[in-house]
């Protein structure tokens, strides 16, 4: 008879499972991916080295579900910020700065994020990240373009302009090498430079 897991034994397992990636998410934010060692990970969710393995088939595999459950929960802290805003103008300031500041608020964790050198794994959790802030700010133009708020462009054209600006602009404060710096000019910058791209009026 094929063995089936009970309720507690599931229970179990995903406890486990939960304990390495907010282990894996905690050694991120201390020293990125090269900190995330198998046996770096095991020691801090308290596991038995071999045992990652009965969760993930491997440490990129790993990584990558760390990766989405951070970068998802980075981007629904955004959603939220952009939907709780109206206007064209409004909506992409609080895109730019919600972005922005949080990302400054954990410079690591947002490097891993945006810039680290990555498994293919890794990269592909990556792309689908970075077309989620493409497709908000892309929503958020096409939006103002129709309601007249903002002149005819090419918004999804526009949309990656934005995203990759913001990307660009953060690469510097954000790198483990670089000066930490004082967010609030950089946020201001960053979100006046991003307006005036698309045209919003009064900024």
């Amino acid at each position: 008879m094929a063995y089936r897991p009970t309720a507690r034994t599931e229970a179990t397992r995903l406890a486990h499972r939960q304990r390495l990636l907010d282990a894996a998410r905690q050694l991120l934010a201390e020293g990125g991916y090269a900190a995330a060692s198998i046996s770096a990970l095991a020691e801090r969710a308290q596991v038995a080295t071999g045992s990652v393995y009965n969760h993930f088939a491997s440490k990129q595999e790993l990584l990558a579900a760390v990766f989405r459950h951070v970068a998802g929960h980075e981007l629904t802290a955004v959603q939220e910020a952009v939907g709780a805003k109206s206007g064209a103008a409004e909506q992409l300031r609080a895109l730019v700065e919600v972005f922005a500041f949080r990302a400054l608020r954990t410079p690591r964790t947002a490097w891993a994020l945006l810039a680290e050198p990555v498994d293919p794994l890794v990269e592909a959790e990556r792309l689908t990240y970075r077309r989620g802030y493409h497709t908000l700010a892309e929503t958020v133009i096409t939006a103002g373009i129709e309601a007249g708020e903002l002149p005819g462009q090419n918004a999804r054209l526009s949309a990656a302009a934005v995203i990759g600006a913001i990307s660009e602009a953060l690469l510097g404060p954000l790198s483990p090498v670089g000066e930490r710096t004082d967010p609030e000019p950089v946020v201001t910058g960053i979100a006046t430079l991003c307006l005036r791209a698309v045209g919003a009026v009064g900024t």
